[in-house]
């Protein structure tokens, strides 16, 4: 990652890690679970040499960041928070940055759009789109009628308690799981489908050295601070009530592939493609499903990625 320069920023009463490279108008990218700046790896690269000033942080919780212990401290308000002092950091002048998100960082790119529009000049988003909330029934409880109670974002609720299961299997093994083939449910003693002396294959966008780099950032943190914000997911729900009927007015794309867990969610093609995600972003300028595409979109698909992002970007500045 030759001329990435790093640097830890104070935001809304916590440090910041962030990693950034290049000259121009700023680009803010927001990772997911199980992930880090790293994810962006290969658009910070690419980007940079195309103009732009690409910036990527560790969110909260995350990396090199700060990791606040209290589970009240990951919900949306807090999570915006910090990129909204950022933003202002990256650009005193305008305030305003351009905005790619990921999984949880396109979660919360949602968000930021939804209480900040001032602050975001454009946005593509990648695999999770918006979220609707079921004004009747909390998040959870959908996801646990639909999958069962092994489903993933189930098993993150209970404190402490999938933490020691990770620790039982292993971080090395835990992390290399999740970015090799994300379970959507992970049964109790038997976490994931291979068993576990069998060694994992990884996928051919990951190679051994950069899949030990996350390995090793897990293994210090732990995954605490980013199960918090599936912790999160409830009082969201909750928290979010005053926003319930807003439309989403920043220009913005969306890009996922067909193989995507979320993708395959209930209620979500029907979503994406008849007219709801639509209704939600008057401003929606296209959807690109890709096909053959998995979960980890930008490290999966860089130069698709990296193209599609420069192609929206480059008409605003």
């Amino acid at each position: 990652m030759e001329g990435v320069q790093h640097r830890m920023v104070e935001v809304n009463g916590i440090n910041i890690h962030i990693a950034e490279k290049g000259e121009g108008p700023v680009i803010l990218f927001l990772h997911g679970f199980p992930e880090l700046w790293y994810s962006w790896r290969h658009q910070i690269l690419a980007l940079s040499n195309m103009g732009f000033r690409t910036v990527a942080p560790d969110l909260r919780g995350y990396g090199d960041s700060d990791i606040p212990e209290s589970v009240d401290s990951y919900t949306c308000f807090h999570m915006v928070g910090d990129l909204v002092e950022l933003i202002d950091v990256l650009d005193p002048r305008e305030g305003k940055v351009f905005v790619v998100g990921h999984d949880w960082g396109a979660i919360l790119a949602w968000f930021l759009c939804l209480f900040r529009p001032d602050k975001v000049k454009a946005l593509v988003n990648l695999s999770v789109p918006f979220l609707r909330f079921d004004l009747n029934i909390k998040p959870i409880e959908l996801w646990r009628a639909y999958y069962g109670s092994d489903h993933y974002m189930s098993r993150f609720q209970e404190y402490g308690e999938i933490e020691g299961e990770f620790a039982w299997v292993g971080m090395d093994r835990v992390e290399k799981e999740f970015l090799t083939d994300f379970p959507v449910l992970l049964p109790k003693g038997k976490l994931f489908k291979r068993p576990l002396d069998e060694p994992i294959t990884l996928p051919s966008w990951l190679s051994e050295e950069e899949a030990n780099y996350y390995v090793t950032k897990f293994q210090k943190t732990g995954f605490t601070g980013p199960l918090n914000f599936y912790r999160n997911f409830d009082r969201n729900w909750e928290l979010l009530k005053p926003w319930v009927g807003c439309k989403i007015t920043t220009p913005a794309k969306f890009m996922m592939g067909d193989k995507d867990l979320v993708y395959h969610m209930p209620g979500m093609k029907d979503y994406i493609h008849n007219g709801g995600f639509q209704e939600d972003m008057p401003s929606l300028k296209e959807v690109v499903v890709l096909e053959g595409v998995d979960h980890f979109i930008s490290m999966e698909k860089p130069d698709e990625v990296n193209q599609y992002i420069f192609d929206f970007f480059s008409r605003f500045h």
